[in-house]
């Protein structure tokens, strides 16, 4: 199987706690991106602001090993099953989705 990158040369990557289920975040992914985490077993992915490659955790410490890689039905989205080693957001909340729409 092969992904269907977007226009850009991205696919959205939903990322989940591999032990709860709790989706943590949702960020892009390109080739590099997935290459990097298949070869690394850590997350890495595509920053649309910053126009670069990064690590989840470069910064914060906040490391994310992936346990399992899995593509949706259109090929066009990567699920990540990961054990995360601190808060996913950069709000230092566990997850990105901590607030609730009204």
């Amino acid at each position: 199987m092969e992904l269907r990158y977007d226009s850009r040369g991205l696919v959205p990557a939903v990322v989940q706690d591999t032990r709860t289920l709790e989706v943590l975040m949702v960020a892009w992914m390109n080739a590099e991106a997935l290459e990097l985490t298949r070869s690394t077993g850590l997350a890495h992915f595509w920053s649309r602001s910053r126009k670069r490659l990064w690590r989840k955790g470069e910064t914060s410490g906040n490391a994310m090993q992936v346990r399992e890689m899995r593509i949706d039905c259109d090929e066009d989205t990567v699920l990540l099953l990961v054990e995360p080693a601190g808060p996913a957001c950069h709000t230092g909340q566990r997850t990105c989705f901590y607030r609730t729409l009204e």
